[in-house]
Order: structure tokens, then C-alpha cells, then sequence
């Protein structure tokens, strides 16, 4: 069994496998890290590999914690990966993109692949049928744009998602609603639109924290799932420890 560890801005999503299958997955916060570990090991005494991969800035005790109890490996980008990245600078590449991509490869391979990850950021992620990662985009998510709108002007309000009644918005509040909302699901949706009409056969993935919000009110078929960058993330760990 594999203990998959992805350290994100916010919180921590960790996740057990059986082999592909995902077990067990919770999401919870640093300072519950150690705790949630040492359940784990004794919940799950099968476990013998870990994988950690972080966005964020993660206490080194914390990596020397998981190692006292599984063989670790903690992603970085020159762990070998189970396809051709011709990303220009790579050591740039956000690990999580490595893992979205790496997760395509596995459940779509010899498919073109647009992965568009819904979080604090919303990446776009494409690899070829070739297995070729070429790159994508980054732009701000939604909680970013909300909070930028009130950051960055003097009265603007910090508001919370809420699906726009119009789109015409008739007050402050609704017009920022509807500007962030339908600015996300057009910018999506262009971009799926771009990319189709380069490759017409493409497989779109959404996955991330709004993607539930997203997926149903998108237009193109796609595929929404929550465990895409987990699923990722085993996968990297059996490829390598498979060499």
C-alpha cells in the first residue's frame, strides 16, 4: 500500500492505495500533519511507501516524521517521470502540473489531454498522444479573483462564491458575481474551444477545488474528478519504484 502526501496552500489532501485503487483520503491542516500520520500507520500497517509532494512550504521535521515510519520519496523535478517533458523550464514547473500530467498518462495514455486544475490557481495541462508534455496556462482561480477585487480597490467588498442571478449584475455585490463567475467560464471554455480546434479528438479533465461548481455549468463534455492529483501522485511513486 502507497500513502500519497500533496501539500498544497491551503490544507493537506492525504490519500491511501491499494495498488491504483484510493482507499482512504482526507484533507486536513499542517498542524494536524503528525497526528493523521501515525493513525494512518497504525490503520494501515501495509503501508510501506510514501510520496510527498509540496507547493508549499513544509517543515523538514514533518518529512523526517513520515520517513521514521515508510521508504519516502518526495517529488521534485528530477524524479523520473513517465513522460517526455519539453516544458522550456522545467525546474519552474509546479510538481502538482507534473502530477496532473502523470495521472493523464496513466488513465488516458496515447489520448490528447487538457487537464484544467480549478484551484487557488487554475492551470490548463497538455500532453500529446505521443506522451509529450508541451505545457498550458495560469490564471487566477476564483477565490483569487474575489479577493484581489477587494484587495486592490478601495471599496470593492471581499464576497464568497455565489452563482450570479443575471448577467446583467444590478448591484455591486452582483455585478462582481457575475464578472468573476461567467470571466472564469468563458475563459474555460475558450480555451477548451482553442485547443479543440487544434486537436479536435481532445480529452478534457477537470479536477481541483471548484470543479464541482465548474463541471456544471460548462457547455463541453468533460471529465470532472477529485482524486485526479492524488492518483497522479501513486502513480509517479509505482513508475519509480517499478525502475
Amino acid at each position: 500500500m502507497n500513502l500519497v502526501i500533496d501539500v498544497g496552500n491551503t490544507y493537506i489532501k492525504i490519500g491511501v492505495f491499494e495498488k491504483s485503487e484510493i482507499v482512504y483520503k482526507s484533507t486536513i491542516e499542517q498542524t494536524d500533519f503528525k497526528e493523521t500520520v501515525r493513525n494512518l500507520k497504525n490503520n494501515y500497517p501495509l503501508i510501506t511507501d510514501a510520496i510527498i509532494s509540496s507547493v508549499s512550504n513544509l517543515q523538514d521535521d514533518f518529512i523526517e516524521y513520515v520517513n521514521e515510519f515508510f521508504s519516502v520519496l518526495f517529488l521534485d523535478h528530477l524524479i523520473q517521470m513517465p513522460f517526455k517533458n519539453l516544458y522550456k523550464t522545467p525546474a519552474t514547473l509546479g510538481i502538482d502540473r507534473l502530477a496532473l500530467v502523470a495521472a493523464a498518462v496513466d488513465q488516458f495514455p496515447k489520448k490528447n489531454i487538457l487537464v484544467i486544475d480549478a484551484g487557488t490557481c487554475i492551470t490548463y495541462d497538455f500532453k500529446n498522444e505521443k506522451e509529450e508534455y508541451l505545457g498550458g496556462a495560469i490564471s487566477p482561480g476564483i477565490k483569487l479573483r474575489y479577493n484581489s477585487l477587494h484587495e486592490f480597490t478601495a471599496k470593492l467588498p471581499l464576497l464568497e462564491l455565489k452563482e450570479p442571478k443575471n448577467i446583467i449584475g444590478n448591484s455591486t455585490d452582483e455585478a462582481i458575481h457575475s464578472g468573476i463567475v461567467h470571466g472564469v467560464l468563458n475563459e474555460i471554455q475558450g480555451l477548451i474551444e482553442e485547443y479543440c480546434n487544434i486537436y479536435p479528438d481532445l480529452t478534457v479533465i477537470l479536477t481541483g477545488g471548484d470543479a464541482h461548481f465548474l463541471s456544471k455549468r460548462l457547455k463541453n463534455s468533460i471529465f470532472a474528478t477529485s482524486n485526479f492529483l492524488l492518483e497522479g501522485l501513486n502513480y509517479i511513486l509505482v513508475f519509480n519504484n517499478s525502475r
